[in-house]
């Protein structure tokens, strides 16, 4: 590391103002900041110091993502091994086509993503931010593990520019990055992003693996249930039709989305976001609040004409991406309601419309994303109205 940062203080001088490569001073001061944490700090005595900056709590997110990730990487080689009719699952050799099935995906939307925000910080002459490391990683977490490259690239490329850098850049975005790539995705190329076929790995890569059958169906469990006959009773199965429990769903090893099929993961990650103080637990513990209020009611009242409504609490709270939502959507500071009041009302109403978007529409059975994206939209009413009425409150006891 000395010889690299020995390096990066010889060039630097050709990208400072009036050296010949000083057009590129954003490029520069971005991989010089991701590398090695900056040695230029505020002086005086009006300045409040913290060893807490952005990019460590990036960072931070980013680790308590990996369980996900690992997981999403084990799962993908176990589906596609079961849809291929293999009766035996060797842990490392699982692990590495899951790794191979998503590296291009992740270098498709860093290189994407930050492409364009390079490209604008220089244009502004600004600095780098590090917001888009989370985004990076998130943006395959959430999407089927079949869903092509190039879509991927353009699903990114409209969100950093028309959701992200439009608004300001980092920081000044009213609505999740990632989540509007999925909905990006889920809008303009609904054909390829819902189905059976997005969530099961289908080729072999590098010879690991077979191909699977073009006659394989794999629905999500919410994809099962939603398409169910009215007078039949709500029976999700396996990859290899094998009946799936609570616990199975909680564990994860179902077809889904690449990152958000297994609970116990997102739990440990939220555990992490909770004990560094990253996330809020009051948003975390609203969402899932509201979101067992509402499976409640949906399950006390059920309908046949709406199968999803038969499933129990804590199936509806396992599948899905309502756990991913809760922990790792809601909670982004930028996007989620920001007085403490606001916080759980926010969170609540993000858990009641998951569940109510779900399960009384059988055309989408996964409301987690639209709710989010939805109550990023009234945050700031939200706080707004939890401030006036302080205000009003206080006045009221004033003139008493």
């Amino acid at each position: 590391m000395k010889i690299l940062r020995r390096y990066l203080n010889h060039i630097k001088p050709h990208f400072e103002e009036g050296g010949r490569l000083h057009a590129f001073r954003s490029v520069y001061d971005g991989f010089d900041t991701f590398l090695f944490t900056p040695t230029t700090t505020s002086t005086g005595l009006t300045h409040v110091h913290d060893a807490m900056d952005s990019k460590r709590t990036m960072i931070i997110v980013v680790t308590a993502l990996l369980p996900c990730l690992l997981f999403g990487m084990y799962n993908t080689g176990y589906q596609h091994w079961l849809a291929c009719g293999a009766t035996d699952f060797p842990f490392w050799t699982l692990l590495l086509y899951g790794f191979l099935a998503v590296l291009p995906k992740l270098i498709i939307a860093y290189v994407v993503g930050l492409g364009i925000e390079f490209v604008v910080a220089q244009w502004r002459n600004e600095e780098i931010q590090e917001g888009f490391l989370v985004t990076g990683i998130l943006i395959p977490l959430i999407c089927p593990i079949e869903t092509p490259l190039w879509m991927i690239a353009v699903a990114t490329a409209f969100s950093v520019i028309f959701v992200k850098e439009v608004f300001g850049g980092t920081g000044y975005n009213i609505f999740n990055v990632a989540l509007v790539t999925r909905a990006f995705l889920f809008f303009a190329y609904p054909a390829s992003m819902s189905g059976d076929k997005p969530f099961i790995a289908r080729d072999s890569i590098l010879g690991i693996g077979g191909d699977v059958a073009d006659s394989f169906t794999g629905a999500t469990p919410l994809g099962q249930v939603a398409t169910m006959a009215s007078d039949t009773a709500v029976h999700i199965t396996g990859v290899n039709g094998a009946p799936l429990s609570t616990w199975d769903l909680f564990l994860g090893l179902i077809p889904g989305s690449f990152g958000e099929t297994s609970t116990l993961c997102i739990l440990i990650g939220a555990t992490i976001l909770l004990f560094t103080g990253i996330a809020s637990w009051r948003i975390i513990l609203s969402v899932f609040a509201g979101g067992a209020i509402m499976s409640l009611i949906a399950h006390t009242w059920a309908s046949p004409l709406y199968p999803v409504s038969a499933l129990s609490v804590a199936d509806q709270l396992c599948l899905g991406g309502f756990a991913f939502a809760a922990v790792y959507m809601a909670t982004d500071p930028v996007t989620a309601a920001r007085t403490t009041t606001g916080k759980y009302i926010y969170g609540f109403l993000v858990g009641v419309v998951a569940i109510l978007i779900r399960t009384y529409n059988n055309g989408y059975p996964e409301g987690a994303m639209l709710a989010v994206l939805l109550m990023n939209a009234l945050a700031p009413l939200i706080d707004y109205c939890v401030v006036q009425c302080n205000i009003n409150r206080r006045v009221k006891r004033l003139r008493a």
